[in-house]
């Protein structure tokens, strides 16, 4: 390994993000040419309008803030840990994890990243990035600079507060992963996991009432939940032969959707919507100069 190599990221194994600038299309999942036209408005303005008090116009003028889109390969990093980033990125499309690496390679993921999910939290509030973010699918991101940021939180204050909560729920999610890994069996977690990524997926329309695309493999999902990938195996199996789930390639079924969330006892508080102060929602709305 070379010595510059080696200074990117101190003591653990690094790659180097490649993003080129492009047009972005798509929000599917597998892969990003499937599908067809560009997404108006952006996956981001999507989800907090579908989860926060305020309107696709009310969050309009965020969009005049995101950066052109760049693409980003598959197995590419989007945060490398021991870098530095003055800016925060959304992912437009595809998928992306965010992890931790140990000196033997090993490696535990802390989430997962959707279309619309803010990248860089808290990358890059510290001097250089604690962890890395890496794309599963060939992605692409969005920027917001920290100039436009403070910019965007002077000038709408309402929007601020909702990118707030989208913070607020990752940290939510951080806690129930804890919380899982530490206390609940194999079973537990992989149900917990499924229908939290069931209600993400809806939200940004990539996922329906009873199911959704597995945008990661059996590997990845032990990397997650703190399992190994036979384990992940040998629990879908026994999830599938109790009536609760079926995946069939890449696709998740979900059968009874009552018991899987008792199983997993799997709450959706940190997952709704966002309950912002009366003095917050009787403010003047953002679009108002």
């Amino acid at each position: 390994m070379s010595e510059a190599r080696k200074r990117a990221r101190p003591g653990r194994r690094t790659t180097t993000a490649a993003m080129g600038r492009s047009r972005t299309r798509d929000a599917t999942l597998h892969p990003p040419s499937v599908g067809g036209s560009e997404l108006s408005p952006p996956a981001l303005i999507r989800k907090l309008a579908a989860r926060t008090p305020l309107s696709v116009a009310e969050l309009a003028p965020l969009e005049e803030f995101l950066g052109e889109s760049r693409s980003v390969s598959r197995k590419r990093d989007i945060i490398t840990e021991g870098h530095k980033y003055s800016a925060l990125f959304t992912l437009v499309n595809g998928i992306a994890i965010r992890y931790g690496a140990l000196h033997s390679g090993r490696r535990h993921i802390f989430n997962v990243i959707l279309p619309g999910d803010l990248v860089g939290f808290p990358a890059s509030f510290f001097e250089s990035a604690p962890y890395s973010v890496t794309a599963v699918t060939d992605a692409a991101v969005a920027e917001i600079s920290f100039e436009h940021l403070y910019e965007l939180f002077s000038k709408y204050p309402r929007i601020g507060a909702a990118i707030l909560w989208l913070f607020s729920c990752e940290a939510a999610m951080y806690a129930e992963r804890l919380i899982g890994t530490g206390q609940r069996s194999a079973p537990e977690r992989v149900a917990h996991f499924l229908l939290e990524l069931l209600m993400r997926l809806r939200v940004i329309g990539l996922g329906d009432e009873r199911g959704f695309r597995m945008p990661l493999t059996q590997e990845q999902i032990g990397e997650v939940l703190g399992l190994t990938g036979v384990h992940i195996s040998r629990t879908l199996r026994q999830l599938r032969d109790e009536g609760l789930v079926v995946i069939e390639g890449h696709q998740v079924e979900i059968k009874n959707f009552d018991a899987l969330s008792a199983l997993g006892d799997f709450e959706r508080s940190h997952l709704k919507h966002f309950r912002m102060s009366e003095a917050l929602l009787a403010a003047q709305p953002s679009l108002q100069n």
